[in-house]
């Protein structure tokens, strides 16, 4: 979810399947991830509520709709899901404690409506009530107004709007430990993917303060960090630690990284004087 005011908290994840690797007798580290990994390609549908507002010219304008979001929605799986050389587990030197999975937990989200429409806030992502693996990420059509009235140019816009939308695929795809992990850490790790996807507002900053958990760029920043300090693919294996287990903070981060998040947080903090 991006930073709104009152808006609902991010949907549980759907149920997940250990995705199917392409047949090969063998896996070069030397090959990409997309070569090994059969990523999912859920449907994907635009919904625009109101085409006479201006912002909805603004959205059409800015973004290539029939590519942009299935873009968008895969490079969120590869940095959530994919190791850049996959390995098998037991090979993996990335950490001491979890290796990364070598076959990616994906959640089955089925299909993403994308709704354009005239809500509060900025955007929010929910599963059908009937059917969760549906998921909808509602667009505020006044946001999409401010950022074409306070963005330079054409390219500013477009790379605002694909940030929002990368956001709120991350709540489309990410585990959240049954729904126990703090809202701070979810909103994090979809700001940390945006931030390693490229889509960084001129306003973010890196900057520590009391809590670890306050969320979007501020645990953003932090979760990215972690990532430098402890290896490619920390971030991928904490998301695959939220899976089908309840959040118990002392044993989730010393299990991950060998010590307790709050003096993560500490040197994390200590570094940005540095």
């Amino acid at each position: 979810m991006s930073p709104a005011p009152a808006s609902p908290a991010p949907s549980k994840a759907p149920e997940s399947l250990p995705h199917r690797q392409h047949d090969q007798s063998t896996t070069s580290e030397s090959q990409p991830a997309a070569s090994t990994y059969s990523l999912p390609e859920p449907l994907i549908r635009l919904e625009l509520r109101n085409l006479r507002h201006e912002a909805t010219g603004v959205f059409l304008k800015n973004l290539s709709l029939h590519h942009d979001v299935a873009d968008l929605n895969r490079t969120v799986l590869q940095l959530l899901y994919m190791p850049k050389n996959p390995t098998p587990a037991s090979s993996s030197t990335l950490s001491t404690f979890r290796p990364h999975p070598y076959k990616p937990h994906i959640p089955g989200t089925r299909s993403v409506t994308l709704i354009v429409r005239d809500i509060d806030g900025v955007a929010y992502t929910t599963g059908l009530e009937l059917d969760d693996e549906h998921k909808e990420i509602h667009f505020s059509l006044s946001y999409i107004h401010h950022v074409s009235k306070s963005s330079k140019d054409g390219v500013a816009i477009s790379k605002e709007l694909k940030g929002v939308i990368c956001h709120e695929l991350v709540h489309c795809w990410q585990h959240n430990a049954r729904g126990t992990a703090p809202g701070g850490l979810i909103e994090g790790i979809a700001d940390w993917v945006r931030l390693r996807a490229g889509f960084v507002p001129p306003h973010w900053k890196r900057e520590g303060g009391d809590n670890w958990d306050a969320g979007y760029q501020t645990t953003g920043y932090f979760l990215d960090w972690i990532e430098q300090q402890h290896g490619e693919g920390s971030i991928r294996r904490l998301n695959e630690a939220l899976r089908d287990v309840e959040y118990d903070e002392k044993k989730f981060w010393k299990d991950l990284y060998g010590e307790n998040v709050d003096h993560l947080w500490s040197k994390y903090c200590k570094s940005l004087k540095e």
